[in-house]
């Protein structure tokens, strides 16, 4: 008494009814969101990539590959605190008899391009 297997609805593949027509509009919508939730991520996917790529091409600009030689003169009896480096500047803070001063410092020319002098109010 084995059964054989039911033939027809193996071979039909089952076919869904169309939707009735109140969900055109509905499902016309969710269309339209799925084609704009596409599209702004590919657009946010292609403004990673571009920025990846800009920063990995124009790193050879930055100034943490440029090479200084060269001296820069301070006054005389000044004590350096601190230097710092950051976009294409040097910042040099030193003590001159108590008084503090900053001063500011091209990388590539080492040129000095400003100062601060720091004094308390009377």
């Amino acid at each position: 008494m084995d059964k054989e297997p039911d033939k027809k609805s193996d071979a039909a593949p089952q076919q869904s009814a169309p939707p009735p027509q109140e969900l055109a509009p509905t499902l016309a919508r969710v269309r339209w969101l799925m084609i704009i939730s596409a599209l702004t991520t590919a657009i946010a996917i292609a403004a990673v990539v571009g920025v990846i790529g800009y920063r990995l091409f124009n790193r050879g600009e930055s100034a943490a590959g440029t090479i200084v030689n060269g001296t820069v003169f301070l006054p005389k009896g000044a004590h350096v605190d601190s230097t710092t480096i950051s976009e294409g500047r040097i910042v040099v803070t030193f003590d001159i008899g108590g008084a503090t001063e900053v001063r500011f410092f091209d990388l590539k020319t080492l040129q000095m391009i400003g100062q601060l002098h720091f004094a308390t109010q009377r």
